[in-house]
């Protein structure tokens, strides 16, 4: 059996698309089923049960599932870049992995967790994922921070030599609706389209980069849950790994996609940006994608236009906003 945490998330349902494909269906969702509509994600997928997530610690620690579990996959975090409660985040995100961390370790099971590519900060310290380079790094906000410090205390306690940690860079695609302002520009931009006749993008206030010209690494979710799995079996793999392209791309390109893809002509309004996000606002990020390649992963990554295309054509306007309803989409 394989845990999969925060699996009707984003990342983490996605995670499960990949199982299936896999033919693995033995898998535990643990997760906070809320409000939110994300439990969607969940309805067209294989899996034995759902747990909340402090009555799966709670079962853990009994000692009854140990010969049950495979692995963990570790994706269950408060995500919004805009909660300001370091307690919280801190408890969420960096205490409860060193539990899970600790405990796979302490059984000889499998851990991979996910990191974020905000620890990176502003990027002026690079975006290499070598461990002898974390601690020159400054996350912008709690969120990033919460992350970081889980990153640095698997390196000092020299864990990250027998679990894996993944630093996703800009995922966007199926799964992701429920995400409200963490939503990814590629849906957004679909849904302003469709609204609107265009799309509204943050200038520039570095001279470094026209307005639309800030620069990203997206990713599409596909490519990541293939690295997130090629990973997971590939038991030699630890230590931390960047999950990107490792090719940097301009909003402008990504939302030219989506007009494209949509068979609409270029609307582009420049606004300004929220002083609250000024000195916080990353202008460049790009994964050094050297150690992924060197665990001996080799699959191609989809360009940005294929990316997009695929999101647009095959899933939105068809209507349909998760992975595995693929044969039941509407248009």
């Amino acid at each position: 059996m394989i845990i999969v945490t925060g699996g009707a998330g984003f990342i983490g349902s996605s995670i499960v698309w990949g199982l299936n494909l896999k033919g693995r269906n033995q898998i535990l969702i643990v997760d906070l089923l809320d409000n939110s509509k994300k439990w969607q994600n969940l309805a067209h997928l294989k899996f034995l049960d759902s747990i909340d997530r402090d009555k799966f610690i709670e079962k853990l620690s009994t000692g009854r599932l140990n010969n049950k579990i495979e692995g963990i996959i570790h994706m269950g975090a408060e995500s919004s870049t805009t909660v300001s409660d370091i307690d919280y985040l801190m408890e969420n995100n960096c205490e409860y992995t060193k539990r899970l961390a600790a405990w796979c370790v302490e059984n000889n099971k499998r851990f991979v967790y996910a990191s974020s590519a905000a620890t990176y900060g502003n990027g002026k310290n690079g975006f290499s994922d070598e461990h002898s380079k974390l601690g020159q790094l400054k996350p912008l906000n709690p969120y990033a921070h919460s992350k970081h410090s889980f990153d640095l205390w698997a390196y000092k306690e020299g864990l990250l030599e027998k679990i894996a940690g993944l630093k996703y860079f800009n995922c966007f695609g199926p799964n992701e609706y429920h995400k409200a302002g963490m939503r990814s520009i590629a849906l957004k931009a679909f849904e302003q389209i469709r609204r609107d006749g265009k799309v509204k993008l943050f200038k520039s206030y570095s001279p470094k980069y026209k307005d639309g010209e800030q620069l990203r690494d997206f990713v599409y979710i596909k490519d990541a849950i293939d690295m997130t799995l090629f990973i997971f079996e590939n038991g030699k793999a630890n230590g931390i790994f960047n999950v990107g392209t490792g090719r940097a791309k301009t909003f402008n390109e990504l939302v030219e996609s989506v007009f494209e893809s949509m068979g609409k002509p270029v609307n582009i309004e420049y606004i300004d940006m929220p002083s609250s996000l000024e000195d916080k606002y990353q202008y460049f990020t790009q994964a050094d994608m050297a150690k992924m390649k060197k665990t001996g992963y080799k699959n191609k990554i989809h360009t940005l236009q294929e990316s997009v295309c695929d999101y647009v054509k095959n899933y939105l306007l068809k209507g349909n906003l998760c992975l595995g309803n693929e044969a039941n989409n509407i248009g």
